[in-house]
């Protein structure tokens, strides 16, 4: 039985049990594996592995393991440390658009309440997740490390919080996002754009103290929701201001 030492440094430690966290530990294996299926056979999905250096060398996700390798794998927040040419993922598209599993759904909300095109459905399949993000560049975001998995996606990252406002600052801090925050440009329903709408063309269509009270509307061009400044516009600035607040203090 072949063997080769491994070490995974900072967050990918969050896929090990808790005997291989923070460790170099030995794995046994058969024949000549590809590092890419040794790693995730570990419990670590490729998107989140961004370089891989084998007995000091830096290698790709072809590299076949070798009967006394010692491996060493590196997360995105290690890139400061790993020179250009040897890290694994491509540079993220210029505009960051996510498409979320099941799990996600408040996510999801929060995403588009901040101005971020995000993709959502409660009844996504495994297999079309992968193939949304591989053929629209979207970032995949879920609590099942399976998908991540799946050979098609690049992009894609596994939300290790539960709550949803702890998730939209994590998912913001890992991929430095705060300078893209546009609130109230997406339907937070639909994800469809939300334009100014005349107030004539939807006076019937709104409560007659709000149509009294308000002057200004927008109406999703996707789902034809129409919104307002009233009270739970209030809410949700200060749900963003909030979001902002505490990625700054941690």
């Amino acid at each position: 039985m072949a063997r080769a030492i491994f070490c995974f440094q900072a967050e990918l430690n969050h896929f090990l049990p808790p005997h291989r966290k923070g460790v170099s530990f030995t794995h046994e294996f058969k024949e000549r594996p590809s590092i890419k299926d040794t790693i995730e056979a570990l419990g670590v999905p490729h998107p989140e592995v961004y370089a891989i250096v084998a007995n000091g060398v830096a290698v790709d996700f072809s590299y076949s393991l070798q009967d006394g390798d010692r491996i060493t794998v590196y997360p995105i927040s290690a890139s400061p440390k790993i020179p250009s040419g040897i890290r694994l993922q491509p540079p993220l598209p210029e505009v960051a658009r996510f498409v979320l599993d099941v799990h996600l759904g408040k996510l999801a909300s929060l995403l588009r309440m901040l101005g971020f095109d995000t993709l959502y459905r409660n009844d996504y399949e495994d297999a079309e997740l992968a193939q949304i993000s591989a053929l629209e560049d979207r970032i995949l975001l879920t609590r099942d490390k399976g998908v991540l998995m799946r050979s098609l996606v690049t992009y894609g990252y596994y939300v290790r919080e539960t709550n949803p406002e702890k998730q939209v600052v994590e998912v913001l801090r890992h991929f430095n996002l705060f300078d893209a925050i546009k609130p109230f440009q997406r339907c937070m329903r639909c994800n469809g754009n939300i334009k100014p709408i005349d107030k004539a063309s939807i006076v019937d269509l709104v409560p007659s103290r709000i149509s009294r009270e308000i002057e200004e509307f927008h109406c999703c061009t996707g789902c034809s929701q129409i919104y307002w400044q009233g009270s739970h516009f209030q809410r949700m600035e200060r749900a963003i201001e909030r979001l902002i607040s505490s990625a700054s203090l941690s």
